[in-house]
Formats: C-alpha cells, sequence, structure tokens
C-alpha cells in the first residue's frame, strides 16, 4: 500500500515505519495518525515481520507533536472526540500490538510524538533527541495517554513535574529516569536498534505476544496481571513454539519458531 505521509520498508524481518512529513517536523496530523494505523495492521498481519522499528524522517525531529493547526477551534466534545479516536486508532493500538514495537526517538519528541514514542514496547534515543509533554503551555494536557504513561514510566512525581513545567529532558536525563533504554549517536540509531531487534527474532514470536499482553496486563484498570500471566503461560505450552523451544533445548540445538 502506498502512503502520503509514511514510509515502510520490511527486510530481515523487520519493518521500518519512517514518519515522513519533515517539513512539519513529521507532527501528527489525522491523515498520518490513520496512515500509522494501518501500517501497524498491515506489519503485524504479515508473518514475515517479527519486529516493527517506528521512527522520523530526518535528524530534527521523530514526531515534534500533533499538528495544533487541526484542532485549534474545536469543541469540548470534538476535543473528546480527538483523544478517544486517536487513542484507541493508534496509541492504544501500537502498546497492544501483538508484534514488538521499537521507537527509534531522534531528535524533538514532544507531545503526540513523546506520547507515540511512550506507546510502543521501548526506546532508543539519539544523542540530540529532547523529550517532553509541552501541552499546558498550550492551555491543554496530553490527550493520548501522556498522563498515564509518563508516570509509568519515569515515576509519578517527574511525571508531575514534566506536565506541569512543559519541560523536556535530554536524552542522557530521559535515559537516566527510564524513559529510554539506551542512547545512541544519531548515525547509528537505527543499526542499534535493527541489532536488538534481530535478537528478538531469534525467539518465540507467540511467547513474546503473550509476554507483551502481560506485561501490559499490570497497568490496566480492573485487570489481574497475575491471572493474565498464569493463562497466557499455559496458552504457550498449546502450541508448536513451546514443542520447538524445548526439544531443541534437550537436543542442544538452535530452536527454529514458526510462530505457531
Amino acid at each position: 500500500m502506498s502512503y502520503e505521509n509514511i514510509l515502510v520498508a520490511t527486510e530481515n524481518n523487520i519493518t521500518t515505519i519512517t514518519i515522513n512529513r519533515p517539513t512539519k517536523l513529521n507532527a501528527l496530523n489525522k491523515a498520518t495518525i490513520a496512515e500509522l494505523h494501518q501500517a501497524f495492521k498491515e506489519a503485524e498481519a504479515d508473518t514475515a515481520t517479527r519486529v516493527v522499528v517506528l521512527t522520523g524522517s530526518g535528524e530534527k525531529a521523530f514526531v515534534a507533536g500533533a499538528d495544533i493547526s487541526e484542532f485549534a477551534n474545536f469543541s469540548v466534545e470534538e476535543g473528546a472526540q480527538l483523544a478517544q479516536q486517536g487513542q484507541e486508532l493508534l496509541f492504544d493500538f501500537v502498546e497492544n500490538l501483538k508484534t514488538p514495537v521499537i521507537a527509534a526517538v531522534n531528535g524533538f519528541a514532544l507531545g503526540g510524538g513523546l506520547e507515540l514514542a511512550m506507546s510502543c514496547h521501548f526506546r532508543v534515543a539519539s544523542e540530540n533527541a529532547k523529550m517532553g509533554l509541552p501541552e499546558v503551555s498550550l492551555g491543554v494536557i496530553p490527550g493520548y495517554g501522556g498522563t498515564q504513561r509518563l508516570p509509568q514510566l519515569v515515576g509519578k512525581g517527574k511525571a508531575m513535574e514534566m506536565i506541569m513545567t512543559a519541560g523536556m529532558l535530554n536524552a542522557d536525563e530521559a535515559k537516566q529516569y527510564g524513559l529510554v533504554n539506551y542512547v545512541v549517536a544519531q548515525a547509528e540509531l537505527l543499526e542499534f536498534c535493527n541489532s536488538i531487534a534481530q535478537k528478538i527474532i531469534k525467539n518465540s514470536p507467540v511467547a513474546i505476544s503473550k509476554a507483551i499482553k502481560a506485561i501490559n496486563a499490570n497497568f490496566k484498570d480492573g485487570v489481574n496481571g497475575y491471572e493474565t500471566e498464569i493463562k497466557a503461560f499455559g496458552y504457550c505450552f498449546g502450541t508448536e513454539d513451546f514443542k520447538e523451544g524445548t526439544t531443541a533445548f534437550l537436543e542442544k540445538r538452535k530452536a527454529e519458531f514458526s510462530g505457531k
């Protein structure tokens, strides 16, 4: 499928999705959110895709925020609908994707951009990355899950400070607070993410998808994460990947997982 605002390429079981609006610092608008949803949906359905890497084009920005011009004149009802639809279509969708998603954060990840990065399963930042949720400086709050995911990653106190001050963290600070896992030179960002992806690809896709579900369950209201883990653990025993993994271990050979 051809897209107007993103680029998609698959190689060596890794699908790289690049937000490609460099003149707008890759800002998220409705069209881009819709295209991202479709790209992630197709990647998850593609058995050749074992890991997704999400990044932004150019050297300045991962995603510099939402496209403010689209909602500056919205009503209360329209604003709530914007947040709800965006969360369902993209941010929650990415978080709950069965296929692992790595955010390669190059440059600015602000507002909706940081919210998108936080919805990915983990993050790697370039040395020039800057991250923040500046929404209160516009008279609004983060609406794509930022008030929920940021405290999960950096703690309640730091999240309160970041959101209230509309301040930014540099890459090293983001790593210090657990917002990103690694900081690397920008020229090495995608290569580094791909090296992690290759480690993931060696393991069972079924087990990884169940692990994602179990980990996420701990952060959902009304869901018992331990019960989710127990059921997911049991489910794995009925898969071809479990049979292959245990057999390969006992035979002292490398497992060849089918994802079934």
